[in-house]
């Protein structure tokens, strides 16, 4: 088993930490094999927030260049398979039905910007900095970039991803890629819990579901949408935990899957 990713468990809610603070967090085959086999485990379990973090100064600076060099003199499809295998582990962070949560505590370039824009939310440290840094390096923000460019928009990927610049946390968090920055890291880990209650207070089926509607309305033709959407609520509002929710709140009573104060 992996140490430079650990898993922690506490009640409804999971954290991922990436745990290589010497070498700002970055990537190796081992670190995206860990840390896809522990998206997988938080997705099959019953946690209903996954929390993104990393150990030291940095977020992850992406890619272990050293690992970049040896992939990129293996064979093509060695490299492709590699490269797929980055992808995957984001498409399922991404695809999560539990809302996720990137704990920003430094610097997070490349690759550790992937992380940040699948996670639903993202909240950051003052000092952090930030960059698609890529092209500095001859190379593009390939596999990361459907996530990125759904987070940030692509009039502001065309400036941030063929300039390679940083910025600051106050500039992600007008980028949209940041959901809110703060002071320090005390403050990071109130915010942090802050956004866990407030998911906690939500039906966990119906997070999933309107992660999914995210995902399915933008891709569907015009004449789908208002067949798709009416079909959505119509189930929710059926659904053991709709009717629940609507019953708990008319009673003036917590719904059931809200833990007793």
């Amino acid at each position: 088993m992996s140490d430079l990713v650990k898993l922690e468990r506490e009640g409804a809610v999971s954290r991922i930490w990436l745990e290589r603070p010497d070498v700002h967090n970055a990537f190796n085959d081992e670190v995206v094999a860990r840390l896809d086999e522990l998206i997988r485990e938080v997705v099959q379990s019953e946690a209903r927030v996954l929390v993104l973090g990393g150990r030291g100064r940095s977020f992850s600076a992406g890619a272990d260049l050293n690992w970049m060099k040896s992939k990129g003199q293996s064979g093509d499809s060695e490299n492709r398979e590699d490269a797929a295998k980055l992808a995957a582990m984001l498409r399922v962070l991404s695809s999560a039905p539990q809302a996720t949560i990137a704990r920003v505590q430094g610097t997070a370039l490349g690759g550790g910007l992937g992380l940040i824009s699948a996670c639903d939310i993202a909240i950051a440290v003052e000092r952090a900095k930030f960059g698609f840094s890529e092209v500095r390096l001859g190379l593009i923000p390939a596999v990361i970039s459907p996530h990125a460019i759904e987070k940030i928009g692509p009039g502001r990927a065309r400036q941030l991803f063929v300039t390679g610049e940083r910025f600051d946390a106050a500039h992600a968090e007008r980028y949209g890629l940041i959901s809110q920055v703060v002071p320090d890291e005390e403050a990071l880990d109130l915010a942090v819990d802050a956004a866990v209650s407030q998911v906690l207070q939500n039906g966990p089926q119906a997070v999933a579901a309107a992660k999914e509607l995210i995902r399915q309305v933008p891709s569907l033709p015009a004449s789908q949408v208002d067949a798709y959407t009416s079909a959505q609520i119509a189930a929710r509002r059926a659904s053991e935990e709709g009717r629940e929710g609507i019953t708990a709140f008319l009673e003036k009573r917590s719904p059931s899957w809200q833990a007793p104060n």
